[in-house]
């Protein structure tokens, strides 16, 4: 099995690539916009600087998903180089305010100048673990996520953190990638495709699973089969056929999980 800390650590580097401008997750094309293109509206992607565009690493569109409210305060885990936390703050207005966590310090700088671009007065980031969060017990309304959690090696962690960070009634909503059936050895073994958002996934009820075991109540995932992008020639490397390429592509989907904190 690969190690938690040797997984963190290639994640951690392949990101502060990705944030000096080289490559995507999950098929993303960095520095088009095109990946994004496909997450958000045209309408909200002319409000964000290009550069938040172009490093879109994601798999879904949280901010849409969680239904912001003015006022709240949202935790985006995994914030990258901002696009989500500069979508929420428009939502939470001026009384709200958003949390970007990253582990990344190179994603962190490029999230805040994203962040100056916009003039974004109620965002900031903060430079952390998922399953250390630099957060205060019960101070969040909503936790966002963008194809990420499935990144971290111990997912328990993360779970168990977001449930100490929301306030009782709080919102977890966050999209992901999650595994239909189960993914080969040598998928599982590979460092590469922990980076591209695949050998790290859990099942569906896996995922539930833990979100039971943190606490959490009112669960509900849906899905539906994405290309993964470069998952395909990464397969044929590994030997699988054409054949045995689109059951692999079959294994994987992008889901939207949301879920609540009971209230007190």
């Amino acid at each position: 099995m690969v190690e938690q800390n040797e997984v963190k650590e290639y994640v951690r580097e392949r990101y502060a690539e990705r944030a000096r401008g080289a490559g995507g997750c999950c098929g993303g094309d960095s520095g088009s916009g095109s990946s994004a293109l496909k997450l958000y509206s045209k309408e909200e992607l002319d409000a964000l600087p290009q550069m938040a565009a172009d490093i879109s690493l994601g798999c879904g569109n949280p901010v849409a998903l969680a239904s912001l409210l003015p006022g709240e305060t949202v935790l985006d885990l995994g914030s990258g180089g901002g696009i989500d936390c500069l979508l929420a703050s428009k939502r939470v207005g001026p009384s709200g305010r958003v949390i970007g966590l990253d582990m990344t310090p190179e994603m962190i700088a490029l999230a805040r100048e994203n962040a100056a671009r916009m003039d974004a007065r109620n965002v900031e980031f903060r430079l952390g673990d998922m399953e250390r969060m630099p957060v205060a017990d019960e101070s969040v309304d909503v936790i966002i996520s963008n194809c990420v959690i499935n990144l971290s090696p111990d997912k328990d962690a993360v779970l168990g953190e977001a449930y100490r960070v929301l306030k009782p009634g709080g919102r977890f909503c966050v999209s992901d990638i999650v595994m239909l059936k189960e993914l080969p050895e040598q998928i599982r073994r590979s460092l590469e495709q922990w980076a591209g958002c695949v050998a790290g996934a859990l099942s569906k009820d896996g995922y539930l699973g833990k979100l039971d075991k943190a606490g959490f109540t009112d669960v509900k995932l849906d899905f539906a089969p994405v290309p993964v992008g470069d998952f395909k020639e990464y397969a044929k490397e590994i030997g699988f056929d054409d054949a045995g390429w689109e059951d692999l592509a079959s294994a994987i989907a992008s889901a939207t999980i949301e879920a609540h904190k009971p209230e007190a």
